[in-house]
């Protein structure tokens, strides 16, 4: 891997309590990551379950490009990701393994939730074991 395009890990980016940013319908990580599935959940009942929004067979409904630093993911189908989930009213979760790891080895898949807080524009990331027991 050259040093003019480190791939930046999850592990280490959520460790060090890094932010990401929202703008509109576009959600920029602080990291690389190979994606499996992406899920939106909303908090608002304690019977709501994530809707699986994308599992890349069909990218009509996500863009995903990346940069030197950061993964940009934007979700076409909505319009204002703030509104509808800020103020804690729902995340979206990814299952992924990091960039270069074996996508066959159950202990390299992991789920990171995005968090949406208050009315600012950062994002928040923790890892959590189970996407449907939040």
């Amino acid at each position: 891997m050259s040093d003019s395009y480190a791939m930046r890990s999850f592990a280490d980016a959520i460790r060090k309590k890094e932010r990401g940013f929202i703008t509109g319908n576009s959600v920029y990580l602080p990291f690389h990551c190979e994606i499996i599935r992406i899920w939106i959940g909303k908090e608002m009942s304690l019977l709501s379950t994530p809707e699986v929004i994308v599992d890349f067979c069909d990218s009509g409904d996500i863009g995903m490009r990346e940069g030197r630093f950061y993964t940009n993911l934007v979700f076409r189908k909505w319009r204002d990701l703030q509104r509808e989930l800020g103020h804690h009213k729902g995340h979206i979760i990814i299952n992924a393994a990091e960039k270069g790891a074996d996508l066959f080895r159950s202990e390299n898949l992991h789920y990171i939730r995005i968090s949406f807080k208050d009315d600012r524009k950062e994002l928040e990331f923790e890892l959590i074991d189970n996407p449907f027991d939040l």
